[in-house]
């Protein structure tokens, strides 16, 4: 019997393989963002894209605070061209990751999205460092 899932046939293998692998390229996840924040060099710069005030309130240790509307060439031409960046924002719900990645990739800058953002992050278990004073 088919249904929604069926009806279309998956993939060969070859495609599926090419396509899910370049999905990589793209974008990371909140498991090996945290395991490569606990290393003193990363190699590459998180940058929350969200409002100063949504950063205030909880954002991943280590993190930058750069909302999307001020990745401008004046602003980031403090960077080596070659400084790798990894976005993210509220989570999937959210393609504030997405465009503040475009904008960096348009600056030439190698860019991926941190899949899942602060929800991501928050469902794996991992603690948010916060700016508020109660």
């Amino acid at each position: 019997m088919s249904n929604a899932v069926t009806l279309v046939p998956a993939a060969p293998s070859e495609l599926a393989i090419q396509h899910f692998e370049s999905e990589l390229m793209f974008e990371t996840d909140c498991w090996d963002t945290h395991d490569a924040m606990r290393s003193p060099e990363p190699g590459f710069i998180l940058l929350d894209v969200r409002s100063p005030a949504m950063f205030a309130r909880g954002h991943v240790p280590g993190a930058i605070n750069l909302p999307r509307g001020k990745i401008v060439a004046s602003r980031m031409g403090a960077y080596p061209s070659d400084t790798f960046f990894v976005t993210y924002c509220a989570g999937p719900h959210c393609n504030g990751a997405a465009r503040a990645a475009a904008q960096l990739a348009r600056l030439g800058f190698p860019v991926k999205i941190m899949a899942g953002g602060i929800t991501g992050w928050i469902d794996e278990g991992f603690e948010l460092e916060s700016d508020d004073v109660a």
